[in-house]
Protein backbone atom coordinates (compact mmCIF):
# COMPACT_ATOMS: atom_id res chain seq x y z
CA UNK A 1 0.00 0.00 0.00
CA UNK A 2 3.20 2.25 0.70
CA UNK A 3 4.37 1.63 -2.38
CA UNK A 4 1.03 2.38 -4.16
CA UNK A 5 0.49 5.47 -2.46
CA UNK A 6 4.48 6.77 -3.46
CA UNK A 7 3.40 6.01 -6.95
CA UNK A 8 0.23 7.56 -6.88
CA UNK A 9 1.11 11.01 -5.36
CA UNK A 10 4.04 11.63 -7.47
CA UNK A 11 1.66 10.88 -10.42
CA UNK A 12 -0.07 14.06 -8.90
CA UNK A 13 2.68 16.14 -8.58
CA UNK A 14 4.29 15.39 -11.91
CA UNK A 15 0.93 16.37 -13.25
CA UNK A 16 0.88 19.87 -12.16
CA UNK A 17 4.53 20.32 -12.68
CA UNK A 18 4.92 20.18 -8.81
CA UNK A 19 7.95 17.43 -9.25
CA UNK A 20 11.35 16.95 -11.39
CA UNK A 21 10.53 13.58 -13.41
CA UNK A 22 14.16 12.93 -13.41
CA UNK A 23 13.81 12.79 -9.68
CA UNK A 24 12.18 9.53 -10.58
CA UNK A 25 16.31 8.58 -11.44
CA UNK A 26 17.74 9.45 -8.07
CA UNK A 27 19.66 5.84 -6.73
CA UNK A 28 18.04 4.94 -4.00
CA UNK A 29 20.26 4.42 -0.41
CA UNK A 30 20.55 0.55 -0.03
CA UNK A 31 23.47 -0.98 2.14
CA UNK A 32 23.54 -4.21 0.87
CA UNK A 33 27.22 -4.87 -0.90
CA UNK A 34 26.16 -6.64 -4.06
CA UNK A 35 21.88 -5.80 -5.43
CA UNK A 36 20.29 -6.21 -8.39
CA UNK A 37 16.77 -5.63 -9.29
CA UNK A 38 14.87 -5.49 -12.60
CA UNK A 39 11.67 -4.37 -13.73
CA UNK A 40 10.50 -7.85 -15.32
CA UNK A 41 7.55 -6.68 -17.15
CA UNK A 42 9.30 -3.87 -19.07
CA UNK A 43 12.63 -5.89 -18.92
CA UNK A 44 14.84 -3.48 -17.90
CA UNK A 45 17.39 -3.69 -14.94
CA UNK A 46 16.01 -0.85 -12.40
CA UNK A 47 19.10 -0.92 -10.27
CA UNK A 48 22.48 -3.00 -10.20
CA UNK A 49 25.42 -2.66 -7.81
CA UNK A 50 28.32 -5.56 -7.97
CA UNK A 51 26.00 -7.86 -9.41
CA UNK A 52 28.38 -10.08 -11.16
CA UNK A 53 30.47 -10.48 -7.99
CA UNK A 54 30.38 -14.00 -6.89
CA UNK A 55 29.64 -14.31 -3.16
CA UNK A 56 27.81 -16.70 -0.79
CA UNK A 57 24.01 -16.52 -1.05
CA UNK A 58 22.92 -18.19 2.47
CA UNK A 59 19.60 -19.93 2.41
CA UNK A 60 18.73 -18.57 -1.23
CA UNK A 61 20.44 -21.92 -2.39
CA UNK A 62 17.18 -23.82 -1.22
CA UNK A 63 15.18 -21.99 -4.17
CA UNK A 64 17.35 -23.81 -6.53
CA UNK A 65 16.60 -26.83 -4.02
CA UNK A 66 13.02 -26.43 -4.60
CA UNK A 67 13.48 -26.03 -7.91
CA UNK A 68 15.30 -29.25 -8.34
CA UNK A 69 12.77 -30.66 -6.37
CA UNK A 70 9.89 -29.89 -8.21
CA UNK A 71 11.19 -31.99 -11.45
CA UNK A 72 12.46 -35.16 -9.44
CA UNK A 73 9.01 -35.52 -7.28
CA UNK A 74 5.10 -35.84 -6.96
CA UNK A 75 3.77 -33.72 -3.93
CA UNK A 76 2.18 -36.52 -2.71
CA UNK A 77 5.12 -38.59 -2.55
CA UNK A 78 5.92 -39.27 1.51
CA UNK A 79 9.71 -38.88 2.64
CA UNK A 80 10.95 -40.27 5.67
CA UNK A 81 12.86 -37.89 7.96
CA UNK A 82 15.87 -39.41 9.44
CA UNK A 83 18.25 -38.97 11.88
CA UNK A 84 20.91 -37.46 9.52
CA UNK A 85 18.74 -35.10 8.39
CA UNK A 86 17.75 -33.52 12.03
CA UNK A 87 21.98 -34.04 13.09
CA UNK A 88 22.88 -32.08 9.97
CA UNK A 89 20.86 -29.25 10.61
CA UNK A 90 21.71 -29.39 14.50
CA UNK A 91 25.17 -29.65 14.25
CA UNK A 92 25.21 -26.90 11.73
CA UNK A 93 23.18 -24.50 14.23
CA UNK A 94 20.93 -24.28 11.11
CA UNK A 95 17.26 -22.99 10.88
CA UNK A 96 14.91 -25.71 11.36
CA UNK A 97 11.86 -27.39 10.48
CA UNK A 98 12.15 -28.82 14.01
CA UNK A 99 11.16 -32.09 12.27
CA UNK A 100 12.43 -35.61 13.92
CA UNK A 101 13.34 -38.80 13.03
CA UNK A 102 11.30 -41.63 11.64
CA UNK A 103 8.39 -38.67 10.67
CA UNK A 104 7.28 -38.94 7.26
CA UNK A 105 6.29 -36.15 5.12
CA UNK A 106 4.46 -35.50 1.71
CA UNK A 107 7.02 -33.92 -0.87
CA UNK A 108 4.22 -30.33 -0.88
CA UNK A 109 5.00 -30.40 3.07
CA UNK A 110 8.52 -30.77 3.16
CA UNK A 111 8.66 -27.67 0.46
CA UNK A 112 6.77 -25.68 3.17
CA UNK A 113 9.43 -26.43 5.66
CA UNK A 114 12.52 -25.67 3.34
CA UNK A 115 10.80 -22.38 2.04
CA UNK A 116 9.13 -20.84 5.03
CA UNK A 117 11.35 -21.53 8.42
CA UNK A 118 13.99 -22.49 5.84
CA UNK A 119 14.65 -25.71 7.54
CA UNK A 120 18.09 -27.65 6.93
CA UNK A 121 16.78 -30.78 8.12
CA UNK A 122 14.03 -30.51 5.83
CA UNK A 123 16.49 -29.74 2.66
CA UNK A 124 18.39 -32.37 3.40
CA UNK A 125 15.95 -34.69 3.61
CA UNK A 126 14.68 -33.90 0.06
CA UNK A 127 18.13 -33.79 -0.94
CA UNK A 128 19.21 -37.25 0.44
CA UNK A 129 15.78 -38.44 -1.17
CA UNK A 130 15.67 -37.26 -4.69
CA UNK A 131 19.24 -37.40 -5.30
CA UNK A 132 19.13 -39.92 -4.66
CA UNK A 133 21.76 -38.81 -1.74
CA UNK A 134 23.03 -35.62 -1.34
CA UNK A 135 25.77 -35.17 -3.58
CA UNK A 136 23.97 -36.43 -6.60
CA UNK A 137 21.38 -33.74 -5.63
CA UNK A 138 23.95 -31.32 -5.48
CA UNK A 139 25.31 -32.56 -8.84
CA UNK A 140 21.14 -31.97 -10.41
CA UNK A 141 21.46 -28.59 -8.77
CA UNK A 142 24.70 -27.60 -11.25
CA UNK A 143 23.03 -28.80 -13.96
CA UNK A 144 19.82 -26.88 -13.56
CA UNK A 145 21.67 -24.05 -12.90
CA UNK A 146 24.22 -24.57 -16.02
CA UNK A 147 20.78 -25.37 -17.96
CA UNK A 148 19.14 -21.87 -16.87
CA UNK A 149 22.36 -20.13 -17.80
CA UNK A 150 23.65 -19.40 -14.56
CA UNK A 151 27.11 -19.08 -15.26
CA UNK A 152 28.32 -17.37 -12.32
CA UNK A 153 26.62 -20.47 -9.84
CA UNK A 154 28.34 -23.21 -7.77
CA UNK A 155 25.93 -25.08 -5.71
CA UNK A 156 27.98 -27.49 -3.31
CA UNK A 157 25.26 -28.69 -0.48
CA UNK A 158 20.97 -28.16 -0.77
CA UNK A 159 21.13 -25.37 1.71
CA UNK A 160 23.62 -22.66 1.43
CA UNK A 161 25.39 -23.54 5.08
CA UNK A 162 29.23 -22.43 5.15
CA UNK A 163 31.61 -24.79 4.01
CA UNK A 164 34.62 -24.86 2.34
CA UNK A 165 34.68 -24.25 -1.43
CA UNK A 166 31.16 -23.79 -0.59
CA UNK A 167 28.57 -22.09 -2.80
CA UNK A 168 28.91 -19.23 -5.02
CA UNK A 169 26.28 -17.08 -7.11
CA UNK A 170 25.82 -13.30 -8.05
CA UNK A 171 22.60 -11.13 -7.81
CA UNK A 172 21.98 -11.16 -11.04
CA UNK A 173 22.04 -14.86 -11.84
CA UNK A 174 19.74 -14.83 -8.50
CA UNK A 175 17.47 -13.05 -10.08
CA UNK A 176 17.25 -14.99 -13.51
CA UNK A 177 16.56 -17.82 -10.94
CA UNK A 178 13.77 -16.19 -8.89
CA UNK A 179 12.01 -15.30 -12.57
CA UNK A 180 12.18 -18.96 -13.42
CA UNK A 181 10.77 -20.21 -9.92
CA UNK A 182 7.96 -17.51 -10.20
CA UNK A 183 6.62 -19.74 -13.40
CA UNK A 184 6.29 -22.20 -11.17
CA UNK A 185 2.57 -22.06 -9.47
CA UNK A 186 3.53 -24.61 -6.79
CA UNK A 187 6.89 -22.39 -5.88
CA UNK A 188 5.03 -19.26 -6.24
CA UNK A 189 2.20 -20.01 -4.19
CA UNK A 190 4.44 -21.46 -1.35
CA UNK A 191 6.92 -18.59 -1.24
CA UNK A 192 4.46 -16.13 -0.71
CA UNK A 193 2.67 -18.24 2.13
CA UNK A 194 2.77 -17.26 5.34
CA UNK A 195 2.04 -19.75 7.53
CA UNK A 196 1.26 -23.60 6.87
CA UNK A 197 -0.18 -25.84 8.93
CA UNK A 198 0.90 -29.79 9.00
CA UNK A 199 -2.07 -31.39 11.46
CA UNK A 200 -0.83 -34.14 13.38
CA UNK A 201 -1.02 -38.01 11.87
CA UNK A 202 -0.46 -41.49 12.40
CA UNK A 203 3.41 -41.03 10.49
CA UNK A 204 4.20 -37.38 11.95
CA UNK A 205 3.50 -34.90 14.33
CA UNK A 206 1.74 -31.44 14.03
CA UNK A 207 4.06 -28.44 12.76
CA UNK A 208 3.19 -24.78 12.33
CA UNK A 209 5.53 -23.22 9.86
CA UNK A 210 6.13 -19.13 9.48
CA UNK A 211 7.42 -17.39 6.88
CA UNK A 212 10.66 -15.56 7.49
CA UNK A 213 10.13 -13.28 4.77
CA UNK A 214 8.51 -9.71 6.59
CA UNK A 215 7.81 -8.36 3.53
CA UNK A 216 4.78 -10.50 3.34
CA UNK A 217 2.11 -10.00 2.78
CA UNK A 218 1.31 -6.72 1.41
CA UNK A 219 4.91 -5.54 0.23
CA UNK A 220 5.80 -8.62 -2.06
CA UNK A 221 5.12 -12.38 -2.98
CA UNK A 222 8.03 -14.05 -2.06
CA UNK A 223 10.61 -15.24 -1.88
CA UNK A 224 13.17 -15.95 0.04
CA UNK A 225 15.60 -14.98 3.33
CA UNK A 226 18.54 -16.08 4.00
CA UNK A 227 21.88 -15.49 6.18
CA UNK A 228 25.07 -17.03 7.36
CA UNK A 229 28.39 -14.86 8.61
CA UNK A 230 30.11 -15.16 5.50
CA UNK A 231 27.35 -14.17 3.19
CA UNK A 232 25.57 -11.69 5.64
CA UNK A 233 22.15 -10.85 5.21
CA UNK A 234 20.36 -11.91 2.20
CA UNK A 235 16.57 -11.59 -0.02
CA UNK A 236 15.48 -12.66 -2.97
CA UNK A 237 12.22 -10.56 -3.60
CA UNK A 238 9.39 -9.88 -6.15
CA UNK A 239 6.60 -7.35 -5.74
CA UNK A 240 4.03 -5.78 -8.07
CA UNK A 241 4.69 -2.07 -8.27
CA UNK A 242 2.45 0.21 -10.61
CA UNK A 243 1.49 -2.62 -12.19
CA UNK A 244 4.97 -3.92 -13.18
CA UNK A 245 6.74 -6.79 -11.62
CA UNK A 246 10.04 -6.01 -9.67
CA UNK A 247 12.02 -9.15 -9.20
CA UNK A 248 15.42 -7.79 -6.69
CA UNK A 249 18.55 -9.47 -4.70
CA UNK A 250 19.85 -8.04 -2.01
CA UNK A 251 23.54 -10.04 -0.84
CA UNK A 252 25.69 -8.91 1.75
CA UNK A 253 23.40 -6.66 3.61
CA UNK A 254 24.35 -5.43 7.44
CA UNK A 255 21.84 -6.60 8.94
CA UNK A 256 18.28 -8.25 9.43
CA UNK A 257 16.07 -4.52 9.38
CA UNK A 258 18.83 -3.16 6.89
CA UNK A 259 18.10 -5.64 4.06
CA UNK A 260 14.23 -4.72 4.46
CA UNK A 261 14.59 -1.47 4.72
CA UNK A 262 17.15 -1.59 1.82
CA UNK A 263 14.16 -3.61 -0.84
CA UNK A 264 11.67 -1.20 0.10
CA UNK A 265 13.87 1.60 -1.02
CA UNK A 266 14.62 -0.30 -4.12
CA UNK A 267 10.80 -0.54 -4.60
CA UNK A 268 9.53 2.94 -3.54
CA UNK A 269 12.56 4.16 -6.25
CA UNK A 270 10.82 2.36 -9.21
CA UNK A 271 7.49 3.23 -8.10
CA UNK A 272 8.28 6.87 -8.45
CA UNK A 273 10.20 6.13 -11.92
CA UNK A 274 6.81 4.38 -13.09
CA UNK A 275 5.45 7.37 -12.44
CA UNK A 276 7.35 9.63 -13.79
Amino acid sequence: MRMVTASLLLAFLATFGLVDPASARTAPQVTAKEVYLIDATAGTVQFARRETRRVPVASLTKIMTAYVVRRSASLEDVVTVSATDVRHAAKNGATHAGLRAGERLTVRDLLHAVLLPSGADASNALARRYGPGVKRFVAKMNRAAQSLGLRDTVYTNPDGLPQTGGDRSTAKDQVILAQTVLKDPVIATIVRTERHAVARSAVHRAHVWHNTNRLLPTEAMGLKTGYTRPAGYCLMFASVVGGHTMIGVLLGDSGDAARYRSARRLLDAAAVAIAA
